[in-house]
């Protein structure tokens, strides 16, 4: 079969050049694939705010039924809402990573 057409017309070109048509592609195609509008950015707040809220909430809630149900010396209510609170924002930190990780594996994809 015949050769990529993209990379038969590369053969000529410096590696500075092929990299910075690689980059230009990559970004036509990430513009056509996803529109990032301001509602996107909300979304993305929400997702990542929701995800630190829950928990937290879930915290405090379980911490308010155990205090109401087995008082004692120390709050269990501020000690799972503090626990909630770090649950919640290693979620968000964690899926904040495992998006960054899959741009940067499809980045990398284009370069192939």
């Amino acid at each position: 079969m015949a050769e990529d057409p993209k990379k038969e017309s590369d053969k000529g070109l410096s590696p500075f050049s092929r990299r910075v048509g690689a980059q230009a592609a990559r970004k036509l195609k990430v513009q056509g694939q996803v529109n990032h509008t301001v509602w996107f950015g909300l979304g993305m707040m929400g997702l990542v705010g929701w995800s630190v809220a829950i928990p937290t909430l879930l915290g405090a809630g379980l911490g308010i039924w155990l205090d109401k149900h087995y008082p004692g010396s120390h709050s269990w209510t501020l000690a799972l809402l503090v626990a909630g609170l770090c649950l919640g924002c290693f979620n968000a930190w964690r899926w904040l990573v495992k998006e960054e990780q899959a741009i940067r594996e499809e980045g990398e994809n284009d370069h192939e």
